[in-house]
């Protein structure tokens, strides 16, 4: 239980890390609400630690939220690029084959 609690909330601090961003274009609506994302994403980092350190000591806990974090910050700026790509897709009505 521990363990999909601290990754949860580790890929949501993530996420409000990323929105946080200037360069996102996940959710433009957000940007104007930096602050706030940035303190829940603290928040949820410390819940997440504590968490983890509960369920599996202090260092296999830091560097078990650590990755989760940064998996969650790799992986959003390539969903936010693939996104991008397919509403420009869609928006050209033509394909092009070959």
């Amino acid at each position: 239980m521990t363990t999909a609690l601290y990754l949860l909330l580790s890929l949501l601090a993530g996420l409000a890390i990323y929105l946080a961003c200037a360069h996102q274009r996940l959710r433009p609506a957000l940007r104007p609400r930096k602050r706030p994302l940035r303190v829940a994403a603290g928040g949820l980092v410390a819940l997440a630690l504590a968490a983890a350190i509960a369920g599996m000591g202090v260092w296999a806990g830091v560097f078990a939220v650590l990755t989760a974090l940064m998996l969650a910050l790799v992986a959003l700026p390539y969903l936010d690029a693939w996104r991008q790509l397919r509403a420009q897709g869609s928006a050209r009505s033509t394909r092009h084959v070959g």
